[in-house]
């Protein structure tokens, strides 16, 4: 299945929902007419108080966007953060950071390694001067030296 189509059918079931949604409202508001006075003021007092929390709910934790010419912010409602809160937000970006010159630093001490044992190689044999010139004989040094080839 195709992301498009996941897409279509979600949007599909959420209209369903919203269709089966209105048909009950729009039930429960023909026979609201029917009610007793004191019943349906008991029910007005109640979706008022109702709406009147989820508005201060949402108050709280709702984000709210801005954006001016090109440029879009978003704030995290009424939360600051502290010291410590930006501190503990920074110490994964420390730690990346460190391990990334960490391994840098190991790369170079194991090429630094490397190429010193090549000419360490270089050195100690008895070799024609022709065996310098010749392109593999890096490759052949490498093998000889790793009995795994």
């Amino acid at each position: 299945m195709t992301n498009s189509n996941y897409f279509q059918q979600e949007y599909r079931g959420q209209l369903a929902q919203d269709r089966y949604g209105l048909m009950i409202a729009a039930r429960l508001s023909d026979a609201s007419g029917n009610l007793p006075h004191d019943i349906s003021e008991r029910l007005r007092a109640a979706r008022t108080q109702a709406v009147s929390k989820r508005k201060i709910a949402t108050a709280r934790t709702a984000s709210s966007t801005s954006a001016s010419d090109s440029a879009a912010t978003m704030t995290l409602g009424d939360e600051h953060f502290s010291l410590w809160d930006r501190i503990a937000s920074a110490i994964p970006l420390i730690a990346l950071i460190v391990g990334l010159v960490s391994i840098t630093m190991i790369q170079n001490d194991n090429r630094a390694r490397e190429i010193a044992e090549v000419d360490a190689a270089l050195l100690t044999d008895d070799l024609p001067t022709a065996a310098f010139t010749d392109p593999g004989f890096i490759q052949f040094l490498k093998a000889r030296r790793d009995p795994s080839q």
